[in-house]
């Protein structure tokens, strides 16, 4: 069973929000990042994939996002993971 990040989720969930706010289609998104599908935004939206670096900054860009307001959900999201990761005693 393929488990998925939950800074992954958040995030997927957080911009297909944005996307929808902004009336754009996940077609019209994967073209604007270069990709062929817009099956690969889905899956970023759903939390199955995560953006590459270079396209998340494109997409920061093109949702006009604050940069500061994405790494610091994708820190937090990691953070929890990692404090409740290291929590569990030994062994586990």
């Amino acid at each position: 069973m393929q488990t998925y990040s939950k800074s992954h989720i958040k995030l997927g969930r957080f911009l297909r929000a944005r996307r929808e706010e902004l009336g754009f289609t996940q077609k019209y998104v994967a073209e604007k990042l270069g990709f062929k599908s817009s099956q690969f935004i889905s899956n970023v939206e759903r939390g199955h994939a995560s953006l590459p670096l270079y396209s998340l900054k494109k997409i920061i860009v093109l949702y006009d996002l604050d940069p500061t307001k994405i790494i610091a959900m994708i820190l937090g999201e990691e953070k929890k993971y990692l404090n409740k990761f290291f929590s569990k005693k030994s062994g586990s």
